[in-house]
């Protein structure tokens, strides 16, 4: 039996952003330091380091995702959201809704 994923509610997979350069690049920073943390983590695991400093390590990702959620979520909401409710979108405050109560978990 052959599972076909589906797709999430009010999610357009091909709508697409654009970004500038600097933020683009600022965002790919970040998650490269997060990168960096998951495998400075993963060592530590492997080199059977004491719990709590892994525990330490992973709150400091955990913090830095929220970082980065917390960049993207204001660009999204200065220009993505913006602009649909001033072209008379009303269903992206929806999606808006939606969005944060994922974030919020």
């Amino acid at each position: 039996m052959t599972i076909i994923p589906r797709k999430p509610p009010n999610v357009n997979r091909l709508s697409k952003k654009y970004r500038s350069p600097e933020e683009k690049k600022a965002l790919l920073n970040r998650l490269s330091r997060i990168e960096g943390q998951i495998r400075g983590i993963r060592g530590m695991l492997e080199n059977d380091a004491y719990c709590a400093d892994i525990l330490v390590q992973s709150a400091a990702v955990n913090a830095a995702v929220n970082g980065f959620n917390k960049e993207l979520l204001s660009s999204h909401i200065h220009s993505c959201v913006a602009d649909k409710i001033r072209s008379g979108d009303d269903e992206v405050i929806d999606e808006l809704v939606a969005t944060l109560q994922k974030l919020m978990k």
